[in-house]
């Protein structure tokens, strides 16, 4: 029986000829992803148990992302303790202060995922990075600590769902409704523990940042980890950011490898997607919600605060105005400057948006966009659970960049096809 690509890529990281399903390996780590959250609990578990070393001060990327800038005294906490952690250790990829982005649009971005490699972070959202044919996954604190100071780490070999996407997306429709379409399918449980593998003409259309969209999100239905083949597109992208250890291993599904279910999409049929409260899984149809007033929109996060996602925004937004409070969330300096010298910022200055420095901030309920009791917000993020971006009271309903936009103009729930 043949291997999937996830089974190949955690296979080698073991040592191992080949791997199947529900076996334990020790896997050696190439990257760990460190932000302001999650690492100084890992680092207060190395100092407290004596273990204050790193296995590898050049495959350890560090950057505050959740709480820049520092919007509290707390916060400011711990941004020092990272910062004095990564001075100790001599990190080499340390990115603060103007440098500093949100972690999932940053790491591909500065060059630091190939195909082939184990990548691990303190971040549920870490599986972003299977967009490049990488084995990427999310941990908490305690093995983080464990990975930070060995370099290794023991996973459950995942079984694998292959989705299929078929046709052609239509005028309007973009990965982020791809993926909320998928989830309503399958639900918020659909794929527990498992390795999201996508596949199919339509992703063919998307661009590597679209890609990441669609990764980012396996989390939402319980993945383990999603992933996307290596094509040109991928090669594409890695040729403009890779600087330095180009060299990487491609590996691809075998034609015979076993999955545990496989799903069908048609995606020409699919429309712009809205998940409604209080689950991603709440998928519907822009047809079905269209009208419901809205209090906010937020375009940006680690699912579609990049360069691309910007420009949808301005496109439909030039020459128009924004009848309720609108964010733009750039997710690095890179995209802040590159919107801003393709004038980008003008467009939406003369509209009457907030444009902020990157940070996750209010994504998760931080600040820079918490919401009031009873407050609506239209929202490119990535999820939208009970008080996820401020009051238990207030709603969240996810979308793509382009129906937030258009959202944010008629302050409504609005489909964009009318301005796209």
């Amino acid at each position: 029986m043949g291997m999937t690509i996830t089974e190949k890529i955690l296979a080698k990281a073991a040592g191992r000829e080949s791997v199947k399903a529900g076996e334990l390996v020790d896997a050696d780590i190439d990257v760990v992803m460190c932000h302001d959250v999650t690492t100084p609990p890992a680092i207060s578990m190395l100092v407290e148990k004596r273990i204050d070393k790193v296995f590898d001060r050049e495959k350890i990327i560090v950057t505050p992302d959740h709480f820049q800038p520092a919007k509290d005294i707390k916060s400011a906490e711990l941004h020092k303790r990272l910062d004095e952690w990564a001075k100790r250790h001599e990190i080499k990829y340390y990115y603060k202060l103007g440098r500093a982005g949100v972690c999932h649009a940053l790491l591909p971005e500065q060059g630091h995922i190939r195909p082939g490699e184990v990548i691990v972070g303190g971040d549920s959202h870490t599986c972003t990075y299977g967009a490049f044919a990488a084995f990427s996954t999310g941990i908490g604190s305690t093995d983080l600590a464990a990975a930070i100071a060995t370099g290794k780490l023991w996973f459950k070999i995942p079984a694998s769902i292959k989705l299929v996407l078929n046709g052609s997306l239509g005028p309007g429709v973009y990965s982020k409704d791809v993926i909320l379409a998928i989830i309503a399918r399958i639900g918020t449980d659909g794929a527990l523990y498992q390795a999201m593998e996508f596949v199919g003409p339509a992703l063919g259309e998307m661009s590597a940042e679209a890609r990441m969209t669609m990764t980012n999100m396996t989390i939402e239905a319980g993945a383990k980890n999603g992933i996307i083949g290596f094509d040109d597109v991928t090669k594409q992208y890695l040729d403009e950011h890779l600087t330095d250890k180009k060299d990487y291993t491609v590996y691809k599904s075998d034609s015979d490898a076993e999955y545990a279910a496989v799903e069908q999409f048609d995606c020409s049929a699919i429309e712009p997607m809205v998940a409604l409260p209080h689950l991603p899984s709440g998928g519907v149809p822009i047809s079905e919600c269209a009208g419901k007033e809205m209090d906010q929109a937020y375009i940006g996060s680690c699912t579609n605060g990049r360069i691309e996602d910007l420009r949808i925004a301005a496109k439909i937004l030039e020459g128009k105005e924004v009848a309720i409070r609108t964010l733009i969330v750039p997710a690095t300096p890179t995209i802040w400057k590159q919107a801003k010298d393709e004038s980008l910022f003008d467009i939406f200055y003369a509209a009457g948006c907030v444009i902020a420095a990157p940070t996750c901030g209010a994504c998760l309920g931080g600040f820079m966009g918490v919401l009031a009791a009873g407050e609506k917000c239209i929202s490119t993020t990535n999820r939208n659970f009970v008080g996820r971006m401020g009051h238990p009271k207030s709603e969240v309903y996810l979308a793509s960049p382009a129906t937030a936009t258009a959202s944010a103009i008629e302050g409504k729930l609005t489909d964009p096809r009318k301005y796209v």
